[in-house]
């Protein structure tokens, strides 16, 4: 930064924070995507043509067209209607877009400051970093999308997961590399706030993957009561050791028991997060005003 000039420290540093606040509405459009079931919609992945919809009522009749021939079609969405198709249609193809967008705005002034000399080595160290997790999240979530458009209806929950988590991984680093390259400074903590800091940080990590898994293997509607499942806490399934078993990891659709037990961990982990920070804030404070 000590030879980066004035002006561009400023432009650098916005550019930092606009890429991550597209991350954020990125992961955000990725949710909304998954709810509204929309994310097999497009059947392609079409980099360049792809970054324009369907224009006239042919091309949108293809691409319903080729919908139609997917599982989830034929499953789940048999006869929908044109205009219903559009609306799921449209999130994929946002979500999609916004990606296209994001890659525009990084790479383009990346360039130009790169031209001008003006990104110090250490941020050009992380932004590979950062290309390389959005990459990854780019390619997994192509495959993602590939594993439910033939012989099952939905994604594979694992490989959704891993799409999630390298978007969170992007999110994450970049959001650090921003504050690195504005200098922050980290507030004093003592050695037993930093261990319950880093376990809630562990904790929270492995929270937002079995949220993946949640919702890859559509569970929370097999219980969708709270805060007992279904009338249990836990439900024997989970505790019925003659269900863990590979297969049932593996072939989660086939069988209740995965779905029933990433809800479980999904649950109580909620509680273990919901303690640790209660306990957080409590020792921070008192930290804080012996400090003060």
């Amino acid at each position: 930064m000590k030879n980066t000039p004035t002006t561009d420290q400023k432009a650098i540093s916005t550019w930092l924070l606009i890429g991550v606040i597209m991350v954020l509405v990125q992961i955000m459009l990725g949710g909304i995507t998954r709810l509204t079931g929309s994310g097999l919609s497009i059947t392609r992945w079409d980099i360049v043509t792809g970054t324009l919809p369907p224009l006239n009522p042919a091309e949108w009749m293809e691409a319903f067209k080729l919908y139609s021939q997917t599982p989830q079609y034929q499953h789940i969405n048999d006869g929908i209607s044109l205009s219903q198709f559009k609306f799921i249609f449209f999130w994929e193809y946002i979500h999609r877009l916004w990606a296209r967008t994001m890659g525009f705005v990084f790479i383009i002034p990346f360039v130009v400051f790169l031209v001008r000399k003006s990104l110090p080595g250490k941020l050009i160290k992380r932004l590979i970093i950062v290309i390389s997790l959005a990459g990854l999240a780019a390619i997994f979530g192509w495959i993602m999308v590939a594993s439910g458009l033939i012989n099952r209806p939905w994604v594979n929950a694992y490989k959704l997961t891993v799409h999630l988590g390298l978007g969170i991984m992007l999110f994450i680093y970049l959001f650090f590399t921003w504050l690195s390259f504005r200098g922050y400074k980290q507030y004093p903590l003592s050695s037993k706030l930093k261990s319950l800091v880093t376990a809630l940080i562990v904790i929270v990590i492995f929270q937002i993957a079995f949220g993946g898994f949640v919702s890859g293997m559509r569970s929370a509607l097999n219980y969708p009561t709270w805060p007992l499942m279904n009338g249990q806490l836990v439900p024997d399934i989970v505790t019925d050791t003659s269900h863990w078993n590979i297969e049932n990891l593996l072939l989660y659709d086939q069988s209740g028991f995965m779905p029933a037990l990433v809800q479980v961990v999904h649950r109580y982990l909620a509680f273990i997060i919901l303690i640790l920070i209660f306990i957080f804030a409590f020792r921070w404070y008192k930290e804080a005003n012996i400090r003060w």
